[in-house]
């Protein structure tokens, strides 16, 4: 695996342990808010692809769009990835 790839899994073990409340020190920043809709814009996908693409319920994702909900502390934090380091992700998730 490339040095990304172990980046990118170590940290989500780190965000995995500190959810559980393994970590302590450990800060995460996750933003309250994320506009789901433009992150997965920038892919040029349907909510139904994205949602395959990611591992996300569509019915999540349609709801997240249409501002009936928000994403969950951990949802958002994977968005946050995926907003910023999307190959790395992709890279990551790759079978």
């Amino acid at each position: 695996m490339s040095k990304a790839g172990e980046s990118i899994l170590r940290g989500a073990r780190q965000a995995l342990a500190y959810a559980k409340g393994e970590r302590d020190g450990f800060v995460a920043h996750v933003p309250e808010v994320l506009d789901v809709k433009a992150i997965r814009s920038r892919f040029g996908l349907t909510q139904a692809a994205f949602a395959t693409r990611f591992g996300f319920d569509l019915r999540a994702v349609e709801n997240w769009e249409q501002g009936r909900r928000q994403p969950e502390r951990p949802a958002r934090a994977f968005l946050r990835v995926i907003e910023r380091e999307p190959e790395a992700v992709l890279r990551a998730l790759a079978e």
